[in-house]
């Protein structure tokens, strides 16, 4: 009777061993007074926030030739984190331009007052509903922030979008807002076949039902803040607030001359773009440089 007793639990846990490295693994719970920020991360069926380590050294000021943009964008974030009506957010436009950079000096300005930030990937929108169920009774205010966010066409996945901002946040706790970049306005590509069947009705022009649901994607954003390419002039004042910075907090004395104007520029050239990411590239390059020279 004992040998079979114990041949029995030998197998009992010969079967929990290779049992439970299939098993979810058991998640602590975040501690949202240290914590500033989280990741969404899918794990089978289901996911689970994973804190992160982030760093609180960019500041709004340092979005520079962006002020309407800033100004509006905190607004709306103060709003949210007084308690008071607020609305979900698009940022849309050219590629490096501070669209991410501004929700991230956002969090270093209002992480003291309350606000965390959760990030969120697109393929991941329809765990939405799950992630607000866990801040539902938090103190703090939660932006759920998805970058680059785009469909393709023919993909369905914005359909799933619009009834989780309808269906969901909407109705949800006031602590969770919605923060979103993207290159595109209407997050789906618009196709020149889409216009083909345009009706006239009363004298007035209507789109058809494949236009009216690609935008209305969009219209589920409250605030549409839209960002462009930078002039020369505009990317030349960026490369001096990065070359000061950086400079400074390497100690290294520096004056702006027609050379360091040359080369910002060439640099840019080469890339192909004006942007925020190319001016702050450019001055870790120059400086590392003119550390290495000395």
């Amino acid at each position: 009777m004992d040998s079979r007793l114990t041949g029995m639990l030998e197998r009992v846990d010969d079967f929990m061993q290779r049992l439970e490295p299939l098993l979810p693994a058991i998640r602590s719970a975040i501690d949202w007074q240290t914590t500033l920020a989280a990741r969404w991360q899918r794990e089978g069926r289901t996911g689970y926030l994973l804190p992160l380590n982030v760093s609180l050294d960019l500041s709004l000021s340092d979005l520079i030739g962006v002020d309407t943009q800033r100004e509006q964008l905190a607004r709306n974030t103060r709003q949210f984190v007084a308690g008071l009506p607020a609305n979900h957010a698009l940022l849309w436009g050219a590629r490096g331009t501070g669209k991410s950079s501004l929700v991230r000096a956002l969090l270093a300005e209002q992480a003291g007052a309350g606000l965390r930030l959760i990030e969120i990937e697109r393929d991941h929108l329809a765990d939405l509903p799950r992630i607000v169920e866990q801040l539902a009774e938090l103190e703090q205010r939660f932006v759920l922030f998805c970058d680059d966010l785009s469909f393709e066409a023919g993909e369905g996945d914005y359909r799933v979008l619009k009834s989780v901002l309808d269906g969901s946040l909407e109705r949800a706790p006031d602590n969770v807002l919605l923060y979103a970049t993207s290159n595109r306005r209407h997050l789906v590509p618009e196709r020149q076949s889409d216009n083909e069947h345009w009706q006239m009705i009363d004298g007035e022009l209507h789109p058809n039902e494949a236009v009216e649901d690609k935008i209305a994607l969009s219209d589920r954003f409250g605030l549409w803040l839209s960002f462009y390419p930078f002039s020369q002039e505009h990317y030349l004042a960026v490369v001096r607030h990065w070359v000061t910075a950086v400079a400074r907090q390497a100690g290294l004395e520096w004056e702006w001359n027609d050379e360091l104007e040359k080369a910002a520029i060439r640099w840019a050239l080469a890339r192909g773009n004006r942007n925020g990411r190319c001016a702050y590239q450019f001055a870790r390059q120059w400086v590392g440089l003119r550390l290495l020279e000395t």
